[in-house]
């Protein structure tokens, strides 16, 4: 490696090592901190508020399923409704950055299919379903939107064991039956605004049936009805599973889960271009404590780290 200067001003592992490798001019970056994490939001945006009307929510009457809390709550993810932590915070910074280029603002287009959010990472076992579930807790408490969270990961399959629930059809299955219509494959739980896909049977074409025209048709379902709805793709690992890099295609944004300490800059650079077909990626940061800003989420409302 190349002998280099420090920067003059301190900066997060992602910033000090972006003037060291140039990384792709068009990845921002978001870090992610709590006990194990660290959310920076690189981009300053102004938040202002679409001024574009939308149609009402299609309202859900039939029976939802209950939510284990205490399994939230052990495993560590936000719990509805509960106390403002350092990780419901910080994921309030992230959502915000996502929302904005879903709805767009004032001064700037939303992104095409802004909507469809995709959670990556580059290998297992680096957060990202963490990061994913997280995500959709924290924008269900949105009044102006509520969420899809899919299970995309159809090898290992883990959101519903996460939240204590069980289900069958998902995803997979309406992509290979043109008679199973995708909503009737959505589960809807009690948490107001949370509703979760199932990847569904796991078949040994994933990749080609993602890849295939009626795809499209089915993620356009998702929210023909609903365009308050933000639909959000638990993935494979870029680097371990062919779909992640098809999934990239279908989706406005996609969310890269970046281990610190663990994630090398080959794997980061080989997973970016492996998911080159979406065109606004953002880095995520987990699992580090340093916060060259030395703030501290959650302590201002009375709840440590």
């Amino acid at each position: 490696m190349n002998k280099y200067s420090p920067p003059k001003k301190p900066g997060s592992l992602l910033e000090r090592a972006g003037e060291i490798y140039d990384y792709i001019p068009a990845v921002r970056t978001v870090e992610h901190r709590s006990d194990a994490t660290e959310a920076l939001a690189l981009e300053a945006s102004r938040q202002n508020v679409s001024t574009v009307p939308r149609r009402p929510m299609a309202t859900y009457d039939g029976p939802r399923v209950i939510v284990d809390r205490e399994k939230l709550t052990e495993a560590g993810f936000i719990v509805p409704d509960g106390p403002v932590t350092a990780i419901s915070e910080e994921f309030r910074i992230i959502k915000r950055q996502l929302l904005l280029a879903a709805k767009g603002s004032q001064k700037c287009e939303p992104v095409p299919h802004g909507e469809r959010i995709l959670i990556c990472s580059a290998h297992p076992n680096e957060g990202k379903t963490f990061c994913a579930l997280n995500l959709a807790l924290s924008i269900a408490a949105e009044k102006d939107n509520e969420v899809l969270l899919v299970d995309a990961d159809f090898a290992k399959p883990s959101i519903l064991s996460s939240l204590g629930l069980e289900g069958n059809k998902g995803l997979m299955d309406a992509l290979a039956d043109p008679h199973l219509p995708v909503e009737n494959c959505i589960i809807h739980t009690d948490i107001p605004g949370l509703a979760i896909l199932p990847a569904g049977d796991q078949t040994n074409a994933d990749t080609e049936y993602l890849a295939s025209s009626r795809t499209e048709q089915v993620l356009n379902r998702l929210t023909q009805n609903n365009p308050n709805r933000i639909v959000i793709f638990d993935s494979p690992p870029a680097l371990s599973a062919s779909p992640a890099s098809v999934l990239a295609t279908h989706v406005g944004q996609v969310l890269m889960v970046v281990k610190a300490d663990e994630t090398t800059e080959t794997a980061l650079r080989d997973a970016l271009s492996l998911l080159g077909g979406c065109e606004h990626i953002q880095l995520l940061l987990n699992g580090t404590k340093f916060s060259p800003t030395g703030r501290r989420f959650g302590s201002y409302y009375g709840y440590g780290e």
